[in-house]
């Protein structure tokens, strides 16, 4: 498992919104017969203040959610794994893709003899009995090929019997488990029988494995694993090894792999529910450095591979795990994974057992990483009957609740850190809203509001999981409204509207555009082309910064060039089609790209990480002048990508850093940087990071836009 974060907690605030009483007051007087007093009355009585807004932008497209989108992990050493009512509960949750043989388990179980030396196997849970209750629950198997103890042909067999012999259909296909925790960087707990334990190792079985299995069946996608970034070994360099794991793998792989798998969990010394839960603002910016690895080795490729969270919870073990606070966990967790491009999103695990027993929000927690009870217990206290659903289980079932395969995940946003947001366009026009509050203490008002959809007057449908519900409850007419809801203490509710006749992609003759695609790039222009729509008479490409979107582009072609963007610097673009009326239909799936920095410019930058420990790295720059001037008492500036990286200590230059934006200053005495790059100037700085770690995109010497990075 990784190794866990450092401890954060969750800062709580309640933003009010401004009501200018007095005011509105005075307005609605010049209107009313009623006076001034009466109005304000009967506005504060029966309107008061929300403490929470919550933003959706219905035409800021964050994908599309896919069949496999919630999943959960299945383990041969679970004698429940196969039982009838995991079948029932995972169709009622919507679960799309079930992975096996469990986690490290993986690299030493061979599938033939359905045995797993050194480890426990308990009857019933071979691969045959497996795929039974997969195919009866309605979803598609992950499948891990035993790399530790395995062979390139055991795997071939594999697929052969799977889908050759027995007709499965079984599409993804992992290349061992955590196969980084071999050993290799010090800590091991995955098996490995490969004298050679690096990635550089790694990356040539998977391409031998890639070349058998595909050999057997081409229609199977491969899956290589990597490390998280900003979670260990991510930036650690072994022992005669050029780089670190997920740069090493990648750069040999990208052509014969069809996804990545990455495993996360909470983590941190703290494991109380807030720490948890507040180490959820980190993933989206771990999973998108996932995705600039992929782009930069699979370059144009890259959005053909995709990205699998096939290990999610809070801790790898100890307290929280059963409890309410990690069903609210669950639900935001699988909603932020598949919002920053994952098609899929597996629990660990459908049964665990019980470990260390604690009581939380008065109700026991059996320390248990499971959805379901495995009716085992800890000491003197035994879980409830086998199958009887935890927590978490509620929470993915919520996301069920909010979106089901081909539904559009929208741009939502919360005015509080203690209230999550996401929004989903269904395919028939409707909108959902699920809102988590995690506060234990107090219900939250919420105010609701939209851009580029219109609620109908109806009566909006409201499920609701919260302290007295025994499953998902639908509690419609019970006073929510499309601009208002009050979500429970540790509750989560889902809203979802209807579109005012008329309104809407639905009442557009245009249809979706594809997603575009990057095909061009410089420090300042980017070129998009995209899959035309029927019924499109023009398009409009939009950017997006959280749910606030603005139109960059627009043309009655299906390309476009963005141009005056400033060097290095990321944008995340939809695009929509109108039709002759001007109605807009719903949005492309997203594009994020990032400009490059000028190949004409007056200096050079190499910014190179030397080594990591996942929560900390050494860097070393070297800036060269390419002007035909000497530069005499230089400046280097640059923004770090995410706001969790610093420089906490530096040599041979002097450090400044606010916010993101970091300064080095020459060193007093240095002398000028020659022309025409005929000197350098080199400085190295030991940095922290608390989450992922990107390179800074662009660097400036004295104000000016160097090259490289």
């Amino acid at each position: 498992m990784p190794s866990p974060h450092s401890p954060g907690r969750l800062r709580r605030f309640r933003p009010r919104r401004l009501v200018r009483t007095a005011a509105l007051a005075a307005a609605l007087a010049l209107l009313s017969p009623l006076g001034t007093a009466d109005v304000v009355s009967a506005g504060t009585r029966e309107e008061p203040a929300a403490d929470v807004d919550v933003q959706v932008n219905a035409q800021a497209s964050l994908g599309r959610l896919t069949d496999t989108a919630r999943g959960v992990n299945a383990a041969i050493w679970d004698s429940h794994m196969n039982d009838p009512e995991v079948v029932s509960l995972m169709k009622q949750a919507d679960v799309g893709a079930m992975r096996y043989p469990g986690g490290s388990y993986a690299d030493i179980y061979h599938w033939e003899t359905h045995t797993a030396p050194g480890g426990y196997v308990a009857p019933g849970t071979g691969f045959d009995a497996f795929m039974s209750t997969v195919r009866a629950t309605g979803a598609q198997p992950i499948l891990i090929a035993n790399y530790g103890s395995g062979t390139p042909e055991e795997a071939a067999g594999w697929v052969r019997y799977a889908n050759i012999t027995k007709r499965y259909g079984a599409k993804y296909w992992e290349i061992g488990n955590e196969i980084y925790g071999n050993g290799h960087y010090g800590s091991g707990w995955e098996h490995d029988d490969h004298a050679d334990k690096s990635p550089q190792e790694y990356a040539r079985q998977v391409r031998a494995y890639a070349a058998a299995m595909k050999a057997v069946d081409p229609t199977v996608k491969i899956g290589a694993v990597l490390t998280e970034p900003g979670n260990w070994p991510d930036g650690v360099v072994g022992q005669g090894d050029l780089g670190d794991w997920n740069h090493t793998v990648l750069s040999q792989v990208t052509d014969v792999i069809d996804f990545v798998s990455v495993h996360w969990y909470a983590g941190g010394s703290d494991t109380t529910a807030d720490a948890a839960l507040s180490r959820l603002s980190r993933l989206p910016g771990e999973l998108r450095e996932v995705r600039n690895q992929l782009d930069r080795y699979a370059g144009a490729d890259s959005p053909r591979i995709g990205i699998a969270l096939t290990e999610v919870n809070t801790n790898t073990g100890g307290a929280l795990l059963t409890a309410r606070p990690n069903g609210l966990f669950a639900a935001d967790a699988f909603a932020t994974a598949l919002e920053n491009g994952v098609f899929n999103v597996d629990w660990w695990n459908t049964h665990n057992g019980p470990g260390e027993i604690h009581t939380v929000d008065g109700e026991t927690d059996y320390g248990d990483m499971g959805m379901l009870s495995s009716g085992a217990c800890s000491g003197a206290v035994c879980q409830p009957a086998a199958n009887t659903p935890f927590h978490p289980y509620y929470g993915m079932k919520m996301t069920s609740e909010l979106g089901t395969a081909g539904d559009t995940m929208v741009a939502a946003g919360s005015s509080a850190q203690d209230v999550s947001a996401h929004a989903v366009r269904r395919r028939d026009g409707r909108l959902s809203v699920l809102l988590i509050n995690k506060d234990p203490d107090a219900a939250r008002t919420v105010d609701l509001a939209y851009e580029g959809f219109t609620p109908s007057a109806a009566t909006p449908e409201v499920s609701r999981y919260a302290r007295g519900d025994s499953d998902i409850t639908d509690v419609t007419g019970s006073g929510a409204t499309a601009s208002r809801v009050t979500v429970p203490p540790y509750g989560m509710l889902t809203v979802t509207l209807s579109p005012k006749a008329g309104t809407g992609p639905g009442a557009s003759a245009a249809g979706t555009p594809g997603t575009p695609k990057l095909e061009a790039v410089t420090d300042t222009t980017a070129r998009l082309s995209w899959a035309g729509a029927s019924g499109a008479a023009r398009y409009l490409v939009q950017e997006r910064d959280g749910t606030h979107t603005w139109v960059v582009g627009e043309t009655t072609g299906t390309s476009v060039t963005l141009r005056n963007l400033p060097a290095g610097s990321t944008h995340t673009v939809n695009v929509l089609a109108a039709d002759a009326s001007g109605r807009l239909a719903a949005p492309s799936g997203p594009l994020t790209f990032t400009t490059g920095t000028p190949s004409d410019a007056a200096c050079a930058v190499t910014y190179h990480r030397d080594t990591g420990w996942g929560n900390g790295f050494v860097t070393t720059v070297t800036v060269r002048n390419l002007s035909d001037t000497p530069v005499t008492g230089w400046t280097l500036d640059w923004d770090w990508p995410t706001g969790g990286q610093s420089v906490s200590s530096g040599w041979n230059a002097t450090f400044e850093q606010t916010g993101r934006h970091v300064r080095v200053t020459a060193p007093e005495g240095a002398g000028p940087l020659a022309p025409d790059g005929a000197s350098t100037a080199s400085f190295g700085f030991v940095g922290a990071n608390d989450g992922p770690n990107p390179d800074p995109t662009a660097f400036r010497l004295n104000g000016a836009v160097c090259s490289g990075g």
